[in-house]
């Protein structure tokens, strides 16, 4: 793979005709060694995220020995790129081939689950020719939590509500080598009080269902940077975390685990993308909604942007819109995006922070989602790894003791 000092020499070098992805394998590391030494307990990887291979290997290299697998699809994916891995089938669907799949060819010894449904399922699954069960099984009830304080809900979908937690808890138990209760409190968390509340629901229904848990995992959710979305450091996040778990009445006899994809992966790609016409404050760009700006489109996600152009610095900006370049009018990002005000078709635009879902989610349509992939040695737009941010908690207001 090639590999540029940045994206305005990328596009000095190459002038590219379609978009260009940057990898920023280094970003990923950071990200990776962060969670792997301040984290208290063990991260998995959210594959879904990005499942890149190379950005898989980048995380292994870092230390991130676990990884969320959603799929049987994702479940081959690592397995294949990363035999040693210890994979965790964390999607609380799934099919009986895929559970079987999982279970004998790869290795695969944790569940999630939400239903007494999908127990039997695993347990039918896993259970040898000559019906006996399996005795290795690490099952994680998963528990609805509130979304209200993350800028994506993941509170609809999946999890079983708290009043009916506790027969499902028992019957796991009865099943389970390790029992474990899980929870998603959404996707970019804005307040560590997220998992605090979460992990108070969690209490509860350990008292309800009067069982040994030996797993805690709190999902996702950890935040990256983006325009208007500023969290507080990780480090808040993680010492919250920390003190709802150690007051937890089986803190003593569970493990603490979190499933970080975004927070792990944002940060290692940008896209280049070319204006191909301009109209007003709306910017035709060559990737959109059908390609690693979905989330522009669809939920009004708002990338940092700048101009390649040299002239660039400086100059008055103005926000504008996106089209993308398919013939369908949902093709849309309303933005705003804040590019200089004398922006043309020819110039060149990076996207940034697209490492999450973005760089994953091209698709073909309309004969659109080439993008040729570049490593790029500079820093991303923003960063919560690289020890530039001011911390929040530290104050200006120094108070003598004298």
């Amino acid at each position: 793979m090639h590999s540029y000092p940045d994206a305005s020499a990328v596009v000095r070098a190459l002038a590219p005709d379609e978009p260009v992805i940057l990898n920023r394998p280094h970003a990923a590391a950071r990200a990776a060694r962060f969670f792997v030494e301040k984290f208290p307990g063990k991260s998995l990887y959210a594959v879904k995220a990005n499942p890149s291979p190379e950005l898989l290997k980048v995380l292994w290299a870092s230390g991130v020995t676990h990884y969320d697998v959603a799929s049987i699809a994702e479940v081959r994916l690592v397995r294949a790129t990363l035999p040693e891995a210890t994979l965790c089938f964390m999607h609380p669907v799934k099919t009986r081939a895929a559970i079987a799949e999982a279970y004998r060819v790869h290795g695969v010894r944790t569940f999630s689950l939400d239903t007494h449904e999908e127990l039997d399922k695993i347990v039918a699954a896993t259970t040898n020719e000559a019906g006996e069960p399996a005795t290795d099984l690490s099952l994680c009830v998963r528990l609805r939590v509130s979304s209200d304080y993350s800028e994506l809900s993941l509170a609809s979908k999946f999890g079983v509500d708290l009043v009916d937690a506790a027969p499902l808890l028992q019957a796991t138990r009865q099943v389970a080598d390790a029992l474990g209760i899980c929870f998603h409190v959404g996707s970019q968390a804005m307040t560590p009080f997220a998992y605090v509340q979460a992990l108070e629901r969690v209490r509860a229904a350990i008292v309800d269902a009067s069982v040994t848990v030996d797993i805690v995992d709190v999902g996702g959710g950890f935040p990256s940077i983006y325009p208007g979305m500023e969290p507080p450091p990780l480090e808040d996040y993680f010492g919250a975390i920390h003190r709802a778990a150690e007051s937890l009445p089986v803190s003593y006899s569970s493990e603490l685990w979190c499933e970080p994809g975004r927070a792990l992966c944002a940060e290692y790609n940008s896209m280049i993308v070319r204006v191909e016409k301009r109209r007003g404050n709306e910017l035709y760009i060559n990737d959109g909604a059908y390609g690693a700006l979905y989330d522009a489109a669809h939920v009004g996600w708002r990338f940092p942007v700048r101009s390649l152009a040299d002239d660039a610095e400086g100059v008055q900006e103005e926000d504008f819109a996106f089209y993308g370049p398919t013939c369908d009018d949902a093709d849309y990002m309303e933005g705003p995006f804040s590019l200089p005000a004398g922006i043309k078709a020819g110039d060149y635009i990076e996207v940034g922070m697209l490492g999450a879902y973005g760089a994953a989610m091209k698709t073909a349509f309309n004969g659109f989602g080439q993008a040729e992939a570049i490593e790029s040695s500079d820093e991303p737009m923003a960063s919560q790894y690289r020890g530039d941010r001011r911390d929040p908690r530290h104050s200006d207001n120094v108070v003598s003791l004298r």
